[in-house]
């Protein structure tokens, strides 16, 4: 049969829309509905989302890292990248070498006396008629630990948390090897017109993103050593584990410092009255410290982040996402901090160029 001779059915079909108000009116029920859907789907896979974005925060750490060593050694990428991963394995490995018997031991010493010494405080708060019962206090507790629903269920055993830790370290070396080709693939995505601002964008958010890292890392270095080293001329019992503990616990600013102190004074006072009160000295000490010095030298260099932003932004995140969530606050903070400033920056541009346009 020929192609001149086909019938073709005239007239609209039955699910043909002609009415351009009402089509104009499915389109925004589209993209409504497009949203909604993107919406649930990002809640569906938050885990795995989460997991992707602390491998870009790795990989911002290790750039950093790269970019420093490249102003003295001016070398390939790749070698300069081995050289930061060789260090990094060199100096946990030396570190548990040395001490890796006695952190095991405080770590198992430290548990049993935190156990001790939160039933001791709940047992005088209950004297003192201020809360239920010890035995009711710990159903409270168990009751809440297991509402904290399906998003963190997947962190709560050993084998889990390796095996995201070790998504997170791929993810972020093999960004970390080359950046360009994932920041290429990113602005094809945009459409045309808008890739420059894009691009400028996404740079401005990696400056930010490793100045943040920067700062975490020496506020975490400074806190963990001046806590061991004071806790272990003050006498009070696990400082080396103690120490360790404040240094991570620092990455994560207000939350971090409450619970440090809170193990520092809880072991304190399990070694005696004086130790407790040289704990609080000290905790008290630390804090100062970082307030007045580390935060204005460092942090405030690197990113301006209000104290109740931070705060808040803290609680959303550990609430909707939980731990991880929790410890990816500040980057998540800061990267949409700087997309707005970058986006109103962009804005007050056009509007200086239009108005000197004639």
């Amino acid at each position: 049969m020929s192609a001149s001779r086909v019938e073709v059915v005239a007239g609209a079909s039955p699910h043909e829309v002609r009415n351009p108000e009402t089509r104009r009116e499915i389109r925004r029920a589209a993209v409504w509905l497009g949203m909604a859907s993107a919406i649930a789907l990002v809640v569906l896979l938050i885990q795995p989302l989460l997991i992707i974005f602390a491998g870009l925060v790795f990989a911002a750490l290790l750039d950093g890292g790269v970019r420093l060593l490249g102003r003295v050694l001016p070398i390939a990428r790749g070698l300069r990248l081995l050289i930061v991963c060789l260090l990094t394995i060199a100096f946990l490995v030396a570190t548990f070498y040395i001490a890796g018997v006695q952190i095991a031991d405080q770590v198992t010493q430290l548990r049993s006396t935190v156990e001790v010494q939160g039933m001791r405080f709940a047992s005088w708060l209950s004297a003192q008629g201020l809360v239920p019962g010890a035995n009711d206090v710990s159903s409270m507790a168990r009751e809440a630990l297991s509402s904290v629903g399906r998003l963190t269920s997947w962190v709560g055993t050993a084998f889990g948390a390796l095996t995201t830790m070790f998504m997170i370290m791929v993810i972020g070396l093999f960004v970390a090897m080359d950046p360009k080709v994932y920041d290429r693939g990113l602005q094809w995505m945009v459409p045309e017109d808008n890739r420059r601002e894009f691009a400028i964008t996404v740079q401005e958010m990696g400056k930010t993103m490793r100045r943040l890292l920067a700062g975490r890392l020496v506020g975490m270095a400074a806190e963990g050593v001046f806590v061991g080293v004071a806790l272990a001329i003050a006498g009070v019992p696990m400082a080396l584990i103690l120490g360790i503990l404040t240094g991570m616990l620092a990455f994560i600013p207000n939350i971090g410092a409450f619970i440090s102190g809170a193990l520092t004074i809880a072991v304190g006072f399990s070694a005696g009255l004086h130790t407790g009160f040289a704990a609080i000295g000290i905790y008290v000490a630390v804090q100062l410290f970082d307030g007045y010095v580390i935060i204005p030298m460092v942090a405030k260099r690197a990113v301006d982040l209000p104290p109740a932003l931070t705060l808040s932004a803290q609680i959303l995140a550990s609430a909707l996402f939980g731990i991880l969530g929790l410890a990816l606050a500040d980057p998540m903070t800061v990267l949409i901090k700087t997309a707005m400033e970058r986006r109103s920056e962009h804005v007050e541009d056009e509007d200086a160029a239009a108005m000197d346009t004639p």
